[in-house]
């Protein structure tokens, strides 16, 4: 594997690729230490420190703050330019994919020429309103933080130190931070759409999986600090915890990678066909149906409407028992696990309705002159397919609820820093396993065609979903000089950056 990485700078092509990928993720990070304007971060990040260290009726509610932050990479908060992150866009990908499936309009635009274009510029369309509506949202709640279920406590701090987060609010304010949140995500969608067409990997994704991974120190260091260093609760128990939890999280990504790529093949069989003097078909295919057909999806979905009303709930009834009561039950009470795992199981089914066509499936083998053996084409194939995939999505609902509701579970009775727990499971660790799947993956397809040996020697990565190759085409042939610009400018940010650290801890 060592190797492979090494044969991968040895590609031209590939070599550019990767350098051009980790110049646009140093602009993601910057873009997450810019503050808004109008906004004292300091105030909001002694509320998180104080949170996170809270006691424990608060752990099922820091636990979804932090995935909250883990998703915008700091940005929530740095109260950043990027703090909304890419989550618009993909909940706006999500209402679009959907509404493809279940509207025959739109499912007949997707199936044209020119189509898919139309429904990604929809798409975007959609993301700006997002934007608008969650940055509003957004920058009220800083406004008024306790307004917002997930920034209550802030006001304490505030009346101790008195600092107020918004020094200056008011309209001009709330129309800066709404236009500058939106910018930055838009910002975000073009750089991923950069990387997907220059880089390495899908760039919606990976701006994900940098995010998270953004978030890996400082798990590591609310780790050491509570199971070794921390005051009052070092017990001779507590390294050996910390080991357990290591082999655990060991054992729990090597179960997510297994089941990632789980596979069910259907052999598929073809007649022979005559075509002039060609003889076609009679050879014997397979049709790999996925465990978890629905990947990370139906966890967002229930995430999403369990969130939604909670914050509703605060902003329209703020200082009601009552209210502060329920919206402490949807983000982090009994009722929120039992709701998880009810959704997660309702939309696993949900997504597969609606993206696995058996039917259209059976009708194509059909007309191909193909056939799964020992089952009649036509309606008993597609009735064949519907029960074997109804069969798989309820072993992937198991698997997706178990691992959506660890870490909760591991904050909850262990006391697992909050931060911490997502990389056990949930939303982080399955986008992070199918990322760097697909990433390994590429970067293989590339070693390959140029006769190196790939990440592993026996069998060959299989990823999420293909890309459309484009070996013969320079990555970067249109960058000329303004990449060599911007690698100086990342440069200079960058020695900018260490200079200003060691100067700031020097003093």
């Amino acid at each position: 594997m060592i190797s492979a990485f090494a044969n991968s700078l040895k590609i031209p092509e590939l070599r550019e690729r990767i350098f051009f990928t980790l110049s646009m993720i140093v602009i993601v990070r910057i873009g997450t230490a810019i503050t808004l304007p109008g906004v004292d971060p300091t105030v909001l990040q002694e509320w998180l420190r104080e949170f996170a260290m809270g006691d424990e009726s608060d752990r099922g509610a820091a636990a979804v703050t932090a995935l909250l932050n883990v998703f915008s990479g700091g940005g929530l908060q740095n109260c950043a330019i990027f703090a909304l992150g890419i989550m618009p866009y993909i909940s706006a990908s999500i209402m679009m994919q959907l509404l493809t499936a279940v509207v025959p309009k739109l499912s007949k635009l997707a199936r044209e020429d020119g189509g898919r274009q139309k429904i990604t510029m929809y798409t975007r369309y959609v993301t700006i309103v997002l934007c608008l509506f969650q940055g509003y949202l957004l920058a009220k709640s800083l406004v008024n933080p306790q307004s917002n279920i997930f920034l209550q406590g802030l006001s304490d701090i505030i009346e101790r130190s008195g600092r107020e987060l918004v020094p200056e609010p008011g309209v001009t304010f709330l129309f800066v931070a709404v236009v500058t949140i939106t910018a930055g995500t838009l910002l975000l969608m073009w750089i991923g759409d950069q990387i997907t067409e220059r880089g390495v990997g899908n760039g919606i994704s990976l701006i994900i999986t940098v995010n998270i991974i953004s978030g890996l120190p400082g798990a590591l260091v609310q780790v050491w600090n509570s199971f070794i260093v921390g005051a009052g609760r070092t017990t001779v128990m507590n390294p050996i915890i910390l080991v357990v939890l290591l082999a655990f999280l060991l054992f729990v990504i090597g179960a997510v990678i297994s089941i990632t790529q789980a596979q069910r093949r259907i052999s598929i069989q073809y007649a022979k066909r005559v075509v002039g003097r060609k003889v076609y078909g009679g050879q014997t295919q397979y049709m790999p149906l996925k465990l978890n057909y629905s990947g990370v999806m139906p966890i967002i979905f229930a995430q999403a409407i369990l969130l939604f009303p909670a914050q509703i709930v605060g902003m329209a009834f703020p200082g009601q028992a009552w209210a502060a009561k329920l919206s402490q039950n949807l983000t982090g009470g009994p009722m929120y696990y039992i709701l998880s795992a009810l959704m997660i199981f309702f939309f696993s089914y949900f997504w597969v309705a609606t993206m696995f066509q058996p039917n259209q499936i059976a009708d194509d083998l059909k007309r191909n002159g193909g056939y799964i053996p020992g089952v009649r084409p036509g309606k008993p194939t597609a009735e064949f397919l519907d029960y074997t995939m109804s069969r798989l999505t309820f072993a992937g609902a198991i698997f997706l609820t178990a691992v959506a509701l660890l870490p909760a579970l591991l904050t909850t009775k262990l006391g697992v820093p909050a931060l911490a727990a997502q990389f056990f499971g949930g939303t982080s660790l399955l986008i992070l396993v199918g990322v760097l799947l697909d990433m390994m993956r590429q970067i293989e397809t590339h070693l390959i065609q140029r006769h190196y040996d790939g990440f592993l020697r026996k069998g060959r990565i299989r990823g999420r979903s293909e890309r459309p190759g484009r070996a013969g085409t320079p990555a970067l042939a249109s960058g000329g000089n303004g990449m060599l610009y911007i690698y100086l400018l990342i440069a200079v940010l960058i020695i900018a950056g260490m200079s200003y650290y060691v100067y700031d801890r020097m003093n």
